[in-house]
Parts: C-alpha cells; sequence; structure tokens
C-alpha cells in the first residue's frame, strides 16, 4: 500500500502527478490522508483537490491534527496502525514537524518526495550538506519547541537517507542534486496536462502574487509598489492571490493598483491550464516560475519573472533569504535574471 501525507493543495497535486507518472499503477493501491491546516483558503483549495483525487480512483481520509486540544495526538494514534502496515510512504512536506513525528513509526522499504513548491530545493540541498532541516525563510534560531523536538527531526533525517533497506525517491520539478543514493524523478505535470486544457488564451498578463510578506521576508510597501509597476507596464488585469495572502494586504493592492483580485479554488497550474490565463504570466520568484511552463507547454503562455531587491526585504528576514530567492529565478528553465522592475520571459514550449 502507498501511504501519502498531505498538508497542501499543491502536495496533493504532486501526489496526483506522482500516481500519474508511475505508469499505469493502480489508484486504489494509493491512500492520501490529507493533514490540513487551519486557514479557510488551504482547506477549501484541498477539499477540491481531494474531490479530484477520488475521481483518480485514490483514497483520501481527511485527519484533523490542528486546532483542538489533543487532536495531534488524537491524529498520532489513528494514524498509527497505516503508517505501519505501508509498504510505500509518499509525503509532500518533510519540513513539517508532524510528519517527522509520523516518520518515526515508519518501517515501509520505499520513500518518496513529492514536491512542496520551491521548499523541495532546500529540503534537498540540506539533505546533501548533512544539516539539520529547517525552512529557508526561518531564522535558525533554536526555542524551546525546536529542543524538544530535536530527536524526532533527528530520526526523520535519518528516514531520508538511503539503507541496505530502505529507497528513497525525490519527485520533483524542481532543479536538484540530491546526495549519492537518492533517486530524483522528473514531474512534468503530464497528468494536469492530460485533464485540463489547452486554456484559452486572453490577452494581456496575469499576475501571481506570493506571501513573502507573510512570512516575514519582504517588507509590505515596496511589495506593492512592485506589484503596481508590473501592472502599468504590462498591462495586468487580475492578480492571482496565493492561499496565505492576507485579506488586509490583498484590499491594500486593489485599493493602489485597480488589479482585480481573484482567489483561486485549486492551485495556480490547474487553474493556468483550464484557462482562460493571460498571455504573459508575472510573477515574483516562487514556485510557479518551475512549474508553470511545464504544466503551459505548447501553449505559447509566457512566464515573467520579477527579481526581488535586497532593500525590499525586512530586518527580520532570514539571511539565506536573498540568496535563496536569487537561486529560484537563476535555476528556472531559460530563465535569465534581471534587475528588479524588469521581466524577462520564459515562452511554455514543450
Amino acid at each position: 500500500m502507498n501511504l501519502a501525507f498531505v498538508e497542501s493543495p499543491v502536495q496533493l497535486l504532486n501526489v496526483l502527478e506522482w500516481t500519474h507518472a508511475m505508469g499505469g499503477g493502480d489508484p486504489a493501491a494509493t491512500t492520501v490522508v490529507v493533514l490540513p491546516p487551519v486557514d479557510p483558503m488551504s482547506r477549501g483549495q484541498l477539499r477540491r483537490m481531494a474531490e479530484l483525487a477520488r475521481d483518480e480512483g485514490i483514497t483520501v481520509r481527511w485527519q484533523e491534527a490542528r486546532g483542538e486540544s489533543g487532536a495531534p495526538l488524537k491524529a498520532l494514534r489513528a494514524l498509527t496502525g497505516l503508517v505501519r502496515r505501508a509498504d510505500h510512504i509518499v509525503i509532500g512536506d518533510p519540513f513539517s514537524r508532524y510528519v517527522q513525528l509520523l516518520l518515526t513509526l515508519v518501517r515501509a522499504p520505499r520513500l518518496t518526495v513529492v514536491d512542496d513548491g520551491t521548499a523541495t530545493m532546500e529540503f534537498v540541498a540540506q539533505l546533501a550538506r548533512g544539516e539539520r532541516l529547517v525552512r529557508w525563510h526561518r531564522r535558525g534560531r533554536k526555542g524551546p519547541r525546536e529542543l524538544v523536538l530535536a530527536p524526532v527531526t533527528a530520526t526523520a533525517r535519518r528516514r531520508f537517507t538511503p539503507t541496505a533497506n530502505r529507497t528513497v525517491e525525490v519527485f520533483t520539478a524542481m532543479p536538484v542534486q540530491a546526495p549519492p543514493g537518492i533517486t530524483v524523478t522528473a514531474n512534468d505535470f503530464s497528468w494536469t496536462r492530460t485533464r485540463f486544457g489547452p486554456p484559452r488564451i486572453s490577452k494581456g498578463a496575469d499576475l501571481v502574487g506570493t506571501s513573502l510578506v507573510e512570512t516575514g521576508v519582504v517588507d509590505p510597501v515596496p511589495y506593492q509598489e512592485a506589484v503596481a509597476a508590473l501592472a502599468r507596464t504590462h498591462g495586468a488585469t487580475r492578480y492571482f492571490a496565493h492561499r496565505r495572502e492576507s485579506a488586509e494586504k490583498l484590499h491594500a493592492l486593489e485599493a493602489a493598483t485597480g488589479l482585480e483580485i481573484v482567489r483561486p479554488d485549486l492551485p495556480l497550474e490547474l487553474i493556468a491550464r483550464r484557462g482562460p490565463i493571460g498571455r504573459t504570466v508575472l510573477s515574483f520568484p516562487s514556485t510557479v516560475v518551475h512549474t508553470l511552463p511545464l504544466a503551459l507547454a505548447g501553449t505559447g503562455v509566457k512566464v515573467a519573472v520579477c527579481d526581488i531587491a535586497p532593500e525590499w526585504l525586512r530586518d527580520t528576514a532570514s539571511p539565506r533569504a536573498q540568496g535563496f530567492l536569487s537561486g529560484v529565478t537563476e535555476t528556472a528553465r531559460d530563465v535569465q535574471r534581471l534587475a528588479p522592475w524588469r521581466v524577462t520571459a520564459v515562452t511554455a514550449e514543450g
């Protein structure tokens, strides 16, 4: 049995891509456990993705593990039997403390990590450098919670190390160089292209939002100014909000730019593939720089990337933030890195 753990809509999308890429495997052999976050946007998108997964014949189990008191331990008890019976574990977020806790129970001989966006790049890099697992936008300080969970994180990290009795795979659309022994399988979004589209392409441009303000990386003032400048320069009319963007920030953007704010009910790769979508899609350094050219291959849609200037960063941003964001742009397929306020276009060719 394949047992997958996902906490975001993108992770569930990439589990669907992984099952499709397996090549004729029985979808009923895969069970996806959804560990939903508390924010309504993520939960809504996850429910829509769960419907698509069930349509594919995959079993989906919705397991609350956050929010009310006692939920984490209750969920752990409920999932222990499933975890121990599985012979292939698939996870979407190796940085998740809850998933790391579940990994301490794993006996399966096969482990696969599917994309959680650009975080996959940092995950593989940390494995290669032998570092502890920590999200790139965190400053890296060890608080009381991190100290208590350190043994759990260390055990989980060992699970990501191949042994004579365990294989480890990374299924990704990101440009990564895995440590020796880890198999990297390319995610080309063939399931998305098979099930959706091709899209109707509208004139003008669409702009993709980012949660860099919400995660404490970018200051909101230069971000709003950058969005306004991009919209004016490229004739953008719609702004596809990231599921973690705050309502207050989005209201301010709408008032300042006149953009139509769209809160997608599915990951952007599916929204774009269904259409309509602008002839140019504008983005800051993010996952879509890598995934949209794959999902929109052959359509002629261009993905344009505006880099993040160092002066946009908050004082509280991680010292690694600038380098990581620059790397996201530099490693995107056929993308030339340009200075902020300018963009470079990538044609989504096959």
